[in-house]
């Protein structure tokens, strides 16, 4: 093109979905597009949508807006979760133009023949049944850590959950496949590779078109140790049923991988557990969790919460409450439970009202506080490597140790994306650690 278009990105929810923006977004500069940034004047808007919570719904509309308000005249697509469940309500929304299921979001530039605005958005999108092959991604340029997707859907059948209605069934990446992209990553300079899909655990299935599982998650995360030139390999959320304890172990002796988990709960009551339907109960989460704290004493262990679930008593959130209190973890992610539309729970009784959801989840995001506060003070004193992040904020520079204890110092340019080995100092009152440096190298 002499003169490109331009091309701008908005992207909400989970790891997964950055990796495929930033998939996408590469293949719009393959056809000679110019990316900018969102708050850009640009002739294409496209936004990456998440239907997990109400919020993430919510706030579609007000991403459509920003990006009118950059250009009134501009093409608006909205891809991702929610479109493919919701598409004709996001067709609905002013200002948006065309609408992607989940299989066509990544042939995007071949619905851009016609970039004219109408008075109604056109929707493309196939039965979630349709959406059977896996199409690789992983993030670059974005942020310092890269997001390297190595599985898609899900075939859990979990009764608040949208995703499987969202992604379809369970499929993977092959080995060889994920182990090249590693190797581009890194080639790149990204010193900090995270794994990410929507139930990771469950890779190998699908590899080559069926549901046998040619490869493990352990058979995946040994070959990837083996890659040369990859600092760090962290882990994002996975099934604590799927965390197997040979995993954890591998982990704990391994090259590459960080002492890092985040392992979802959503509750400590088995009653609530098994009207979830997750496949364990709370016996083999404190399981997973000693296992971890055993071969990896300063290992970082985060937490997902759902509270306010259908049937949820006070008695059944004190169990959580307290399951959790007497954890060794180290934060949580916090959810209150949100109605979804054609899923079971949405149908259950004994519905938990919205000012005790708020309520809860206040109770909880406090624990987690007190929870990263204690796991903070336990590793004051002990020496990590960090990776620092390439944003200044309020004049400092915050990167992450392998165990993710978050740390700042006065900002400095030459900082970003490099690892230096410090010694945890004090924590400071927004919070955050602050550190001494264990070589000379750096001027501070």
């Amino acid at each position: 093109m002499s003169n490109p278009k331009k091309v701008a990105f908005y992207t909400l929810g989970c790891k997964l979905n950055f990796s495929e923006t930033s998939t996408i977004a590469r293949s719009f500069k393959e056809e000679g597009f110019q990316r900018v940034d969102f708050s850009e004047h640009a002739d294409i808007y496209v936004i990456n949508t998440c239907s997990v919570t109400e919020n993430a719904d919510k706030r579609f509309k007000t991403i459509v807006k920003h990006a009118q308000k950059a250009n009134e005249d501009a093409f608006v697509i909205a891809i991702g979760c929610y479109a493919q469940l919701k598409p004709e309500e996001l067709a609905d929304v002013d200002g948006v133009d065309l609408v992607l299921g989940a299989s066509e979001k990544f042939k995007i530039t071949d619905y851009l023949n016609d970039l004219t605005k109408s008075d109604f958005a056109e929707i493309h999108s196939c039965e979630i049944s349709e959406a059977d092959f896996y199409v690789s991604a992983y993030s670059f340029g974005d942020r310092t850590r890269a997001f390297l997707k190595v599985q898609d859907g899900c075939d859990y059948k979990c009764t608040y959950c949208t995703i499987p209605l969202a992604r379809g069934i369970s499929r993977s990446d092959k080995l060889e496949n994920v182990l090249k992209n590693a190797s581009e990553i890194s080639a790149k300079g990204i010193k900090e590779i995270v794994l990410t899909g929507v139930n990771i655990g469950d890779y190998g299935k699908g590899e080559f078109g069926n549901k046998k599982h040619e490869h493990t998650f352990l058979d995946l995360v040994k070959a990837l140790d083996k890659v040369t030139g990859i600092e760090r390999l962290r882990i994002s959320s996975i099934e604590p049923n799927l965390l197997k304890n040979e995993t954890i172990d591998f982990v704990a002796q391994s090259n590459s991988f960080v002492p890092h988990f985040h392992i979802p709960l959503q509750s400590g009551s088995n009653n609530i557990l098994k009207a979830m339907k997750r496949r364990y109960m709370k016996e083999l989460y404190t399981n997973r969790v000693a296992q971890i704290k055993t071969v990896m004493p300063n290992a970082c262990i985060g937490v997902d919460v759902i509270v306010g679930f259908p049937g949820e008593t006070e008695e059944y959130f004190l169990e959580t409450y307290n399951f959790l209190n007497e954890l060794d973890i180290s934060y949580l992610h916090v959810f209150a439970y949100s109605e979804r539309e054609n899923t079971p729970a949405a149908e259950m009784e004994e519905i938990v009202p919205a000012r005790v959801r708020k309520k809860r989840s206040k109770m909880l995001r406090g624990l987690s506080a007190k929870k990263r506060r204690a796991f903070y003070e336990s590793q004051l004193g002990t020496s990590h490597t960090v990776l620092f992040e390439g944003e200044n904020k309020q004049g400092y520079i915050h990167g992450f140790t392998e165990n993710y204890v978050k740390v700042k110092t006065p900002w400095n340019p030459e900082l970003v994306n490099t690892l230096h080995e410090i010694e945890l100092e004090k924590i400071d009152e927004d919070g955050l650690v602050r550190f001494n440096y264990k070589n000379s190298s750096v001027a501070v």
